[in-house]
C-alpha cells in the first residue's frame, strides 16, 4: 500500500552564515515515517518556489513544525520590537494561507510549537512576545545548557478539557510534556478552541471548532521520542489515521472522531 504523503514545512537556515538552505529536524521526519506511517516530504517554505494549491494537490496532509523564527507580529496587527525575536516572512507567506485552506478543505494537519502559533495567527489570533515576562507565568523556553535529552525532558503537566479530543486521545486528562518556546497564544483566533493548558494558564493544545478535518496542534514538541513516549505516540498515530483516510478515500477526520 502506498503511504500517504506528509508535507513537512521547513525552515530557512544559513550554513556557515552564508549558504542558504531549507531544513527540517530529523525527529520530525522520523515521527511522520515511523509513527504516522507516512512518507515525509520536506517543503521549502518560500512563496517563490511553492504554491498553496499545488502543495495541497501533492500532499495528503501537513506537519507545521517548530522553528527559531517567530510569526511576524504584523500578521496580527502589531509592530515588531526586539522582544518578538527573529522572523521568517517567507514561511509566514506559505504557512498561514495554507493552514486556512486546509481548514476549509478538511485535509489533515498537525501543528507543533511555531506551527501551533501559526494556526492561531492564521485564524485571526495574536501572540504574546515572551511568555516568561508575564506575571505568574513560568519560563517555557529551552534550557540553555545540557544534553539534547535534558533539553527535551518532561518539564510540566498539561491539563485537557474533560471529554475533549485530547483527553479522549491520550486516555488521561493530564499528561507531562516538554516545553521549548518563548511565545504563546495571547488572543485565540476565530474558531480556535484551547483544549489544554499548562499549570500557569499557558495554552498548550488547540483545535479548530467546526473544521471538517484533523486540526490538532500542540505547543510542546511531541516529535521528540515519538515512537516511545505515551503522549507523543497516540498524537502521531491519530495523525497517521487521518492521513490514510484522506489519501485512500478523500475522507476528512473531524475532531469528534479522534479517539
Amino acid at each position: 500500500m502506498t503511504r500517504p504523503v506528509v508535507g513537512i514545512i521547513g525552515n530557512h537556515h544559513l550554513i556557515e552564515n552564508s549558504y542558504e538552505v531549507h531544513g527540517g529536524g530529523m525527529m520530525n521526519t522520523e515521527a511522520v515515517a515511523v509513527v504516522s506511517g507516512a512518507l515525509p516530504l520536506l517543503i521549502p517554505a518560500d512563496p517563490r518556489f511553492v504554491d498553496v494549491h499545488d502543495l495541497m494537490d501533492t500532499c495528503d496532509g501537513f506537519l507545521f513544525t517548530g522553528g527559531r523564527p517567530n510569526v511576524h507580529p504584523e500578521e496580527y496587527g502589531e509592530d515588531p520590537t526586539p522582544a518578538y525575536g527573529t522572523f521568517d516572512r517567507a514561511r509566514d507567506a506559505v504557512a498561514l494561507p495554507l493552514i486556512r485552506a486546509l481548514v476549509e478543505r478538511g485535509q489533515p494537519f498537525l501543528g507543533i510549537c511555531r506551527g501551533f502559533q501559526e494556526v492561531n495567527v492564521a485564524m485571526g489570533g495574536s501572540l504574546w512576545p515572551e511568555i516568561r515576562d508575564l506575571p505568574g507565568r513560568m519560563n517555557h523556553r529551552m534550557p540553555p545548557d545540557g544534553t539534547l535529552e535534558e533539553k527535551f525532558e518532561l518539564r510540566h503537566a498539561v491539563s485537557f478539557s474533560e471529554g475533549g479530543p485530547f483527553h479522549r486521545l491520550m486516555g488521561a486528562q493530564s499528561v507531562m510534556t516538554n516545553t521549548l518556546h518563548g511565545q504563546g497564544i495571547r488572543t485565540p483566533g476565530k474558531r480556535v478552541v484551547i483544549d489544554g493548558h499548562a499549570p500557569d494558564g499557558t495554552p498548550e493544545a488547540i483545535y479548530i471548532d467546526g473544521a471538517p478535518g484533523f486540526t490538532l496542534s500542540v505547543q510542546w514538541h511531541p516529535e521528540w521520542n515519538a515512537a516511545n513516549d505515551p503522549v507523543s505516540r497516540p498524537l502521531f498515530t491519530a495523525f497517521g489515521d487521518a492521513l490514510r483516510a484522506w489519501a485512500e478515500a478523500g475522507q476528512a477526520t473531524p475532531v469528534s472522531k479522534v479517539a
